[in-house]
């Protein structure tokens, strides 16, 4: 978006049309200013939900690897347990007698 310039000198100070002509001009300026300021926010604002919604997809990439390397961890975990005497279940009753 171009905006343009208007000088006082264009706008002709001693002529009542032609300063509210140029006031007018100013206006559109003002207005055509805070509408690149708005589209430019939105750009920005646009550019960090993009740069979020990726990192939530890395993020959630993570998790789940990390949850399967957690299951296989357990799962081996069960099995050295059930293999090792020493956390093998005990009944007291037969060792007493």
């Amino acid at each position: 978006v171009r905006l343009q310039k208007t000088s006082l000198w264009s706008c002709g100070i001693s002529s009542a049309g032609l300063i509210s002509h140029c006031e007018g001009d100013i206006e559109n300026q003002v207005e055509l200013e805070e509408k690149t300021r708005l589209i430019n926010q939105v750009l920005e604002l646009q550019n960090t939900l993009e740069d979020l919604s990726a990192r939530v997809d890395a993020v959630k990439e993570e998790n789940l690897k990390l949850k399967s390397e957690n299951q296989v961890l357990g799962q081996y975990i069960e099995n050295l347990m059930s293999a090792s005497s020493v956390f093998q279940t005990t009944d007291s009753k037969s060792k007493r007698k």
